[in-house]
């Protein structure tokens, strides 16, 4: 705006000075060039100061973008280092606690050892009924002991359900089919357990019937008057009758020494 002015400044002072005498055109001529020279350099700076401004405010947009994504990345990076912190937290508790059950296999199978080693007496000294079936389950937890491929909590588990159904067996009452020797002849009988307060037998004929007498630890018959109420007993255990009152012998409880 002020370089029109001072063009059409000069173009009046040239103009008055043509006027004044025609000598001086040729003067005149150079200074109107001179002039647009000089107008035509301030709009190609006009030009370049607004190129550089559009520049600078674009530089700033991006300077402004780049530093929300830096905050951001920030936040970002923060929170990763936060689970990594708790995932070394948990590795070093995983290490401890890796230590801790070496420590406790290291406890733990001898005292199973002990506890097959107690089984397997406890059934040989019990009443011998299911002896072939409970001194397997003893055989097969030696077995499993030595087994690398089972845990030690899988081992410790099945042992504890060994102890259990031993458990079950003094509370229960149960008949079942087996061969025993009778007046010196294997005989089929049927065997009758209620607890362990008595283990009887009878012939699968009902002829001869007899209990396990615990104090001289062997067979014994029995008279004729029990044959009828060890036969209610078989039949009460397999749910063929409700159950009812039995009269039977029983051994003489030992004396504790």
């Amino acid at each position: 705006m002020r370089s029109n002015q001072v063009m059409t400044s000069i173009v009046a002072v040239l103009w008055l000075a043509c006027v004044a005498g025609g000598a001086g055109a040729q003067e005149v001529q150079g200074a109107l060039n001179a002039a647009g020279n000089m107008d035509e350099a301030a709009r190609r700076s006009q030009a370049n100061i607004d190129q550089t401004v559009d520049e600078t405010r674009s530089l700033e947009r991006q300077y402004s973008a780049i530093m929300k994504e830096i905050d951001g990345l920030e936040v970002y990076n923060a929170l990763l280092q936060k689970q990594i912190d708790n995932q070394n937290q948990e590795m070093v508790d995983l290490n401890y606690s890796i230590d801790q059950v070496s420590v406790i296999e290291r406890q733990v199978t001898p005292l199973m050892l002990k506890m097959i080693d107690a089984l397997d007496q406890f059934v040989e000294l019990d009443m011998p009924f299911l002896l072939e079936e409970r001194r397997k389950r003893v055989a097969f937890l030696r077995t499993l002991l030595e087994r690398s491929d089972v845990t030690v909590a899988e081992k410790f588990r099945r042992l504890l359900e060994a102890y259990e159904i031993e458990n079950d067996y003094g509370r229960t009452i149960e008949s079942y089919k087996g061969s025993l020797d009778v007046e010196g002849a294997s005989r089929e009988v049927d065997f009758l357990r209620i607890g362990r307060t008595v283990l009887l037998y009878q012939t699968i004929d009902a002829e001869v019937f007899g209990m396990w007498d615990k104090t001289r630890a062997t067979w014994v018959s029995l008279p004729a008057e029990y044959r009828n109420q060890i036969r209610n007993g078989i039949r009460m255990a397999d749910k063929q009758i409700a159950p009812n009152l039995l009269i039977l012998p029983i051994s003489e409880p030992e004396v504790a020494q």
